[in-house]
């Protein structure tokens, strides 16, 4: 890795922490969630980002042998999720906003929601296909790209709703941020592509970026140097999760379409078990985040998805 590209976002600025959770599983209670909090937040996290997921199909045999295709949310409650970490911690959060799953009328009162709690920061996604798609499909009467969902942000934040009526007492506009993909998206035909649709989101207003998670530093930077000299002007976040299972040798580029530059692939080759995996994941972790904040990256975002305790290492280590 190097530290020879600066970004140059915020200079004088120091580099803050954040983190993203996960809403909990239909039926449990917040007591995991709060112990990731509880566990991070000693290292003051500018935000906490909360995901959101869309509903998914699932099909049940009938007693006659047919299948009932029926529809299932398996993690609800990003709203009220945003709500209880405001009023038991009093952090910032940023929910998630996404496409998939959502009409484009759910979302109007999601934004509503959001607005009544004061919450006014969102990140804006597209979000992933459902399980059973072969390739993302719009929910009908919703948005099939991140620029439409701005769209309508943009037109609630003007005061209209979706039908044209204005909002007789607008609350405070959003502030939205969007995703850049380092390694591009999965759907994107090349690099290129995928740097002028950020740079389209930067023109609809778009205020920062948060990047898909990756492991090779060199490749943030060439992201970075490259988006700079399309135009891109708005903070890109880079994103990072901790290795820690032996399974994601082949899951997670399989899963995030990333590549591990071969210095990190060769040592995970040689380890043995999961512990093994964690110790190698804090300390590539850790060299990560020390060159991106050398960098000069204006925020170091952590998904915290079985890291917690790896990230708590990494951030006593770095901050």
């Amino acid at each position: 890795m190097s530290n020879e590209c600066n970004q140059n976002i915020r200079p004088g600025t120091e580099t803050t922490f954040s983190f993203e959770v996960l809403p909990p599983l239909k039926g449990n209670g917040t007591e995991s969630l709060f112990r990731t909090i509880d566990r991070l937040r000693e290292f003051s996290p500018a935000f906490i980002n909360i995901t959101t997921h869309r509903s998914e199909h699932v099909y049940e045999e009938q007693p006659d042998g047919t299948f009932l295709r029926r529809s299932l949310r398996r993690r609800p409650g990003t709203v009220a999720v945003a709500s209880a970490i405001m009023q038991r911690y009093g952090l910032k959060v940023v929910p998630h906003v996404v496409c998939s799953g959502s009409t484009a009328a759910e979302i109007e009162y999601m934004l509503l929601d959001l607005q009544f709690l004061g919450i006014s920061d969102v990140l804006l996604l597209r979000g992933d296909k459902a399980r059973d798609e072969r390739q993302f499909t719009p929910t009908p009467q919703g948005h099939a790209h991140t620029t439409e969902l701005i769209a309508q942000v943009r037109c609630f934040n003007d005061g209209h709703f979706l039908d044209g009526t204005p909002i007789r007492h607008p609350g405070t506009p959003f502030r939205y941020g969007v995703a850049c993909y380092p390694e591009k998206h999965e759907e994107a035909p090349n690099l290129d592509f995928d740097i002028a649709i950020l740079l389209r989101k930067q023109e609809l207003g778009a205020a920062y970026a948060i990047s898909q998670l990756f492991y090779d530093n060199e490749k943030w930077f060439a992201f970075v140097a490259k988006a700079r000299a399309a135009g891109v002007t708005i903070p890109l976040i880079p994103a990072l999760k901790p290795l820690a299972k032996l399974s994601q040798f082949n899951v997670l580029p399989r899963t995030f379409h990333l590549d591990m530059p071969e210095a990190l692939a060769r040592e995970f080759a040689r380890c043995k078990s999961d512990a093994d995996v964690k110790a190698l994941g804090i300390e590539w972790g850790v060299q990560q985040a020390k060159e991106l904040k050398a960098s000069g990256s204006p925020d170091i975002h952590f998904y915290t998805v079985s890291a917690v305790d790896s990230i708590a290492e990494i951030a006593k280590q770095v901050w």
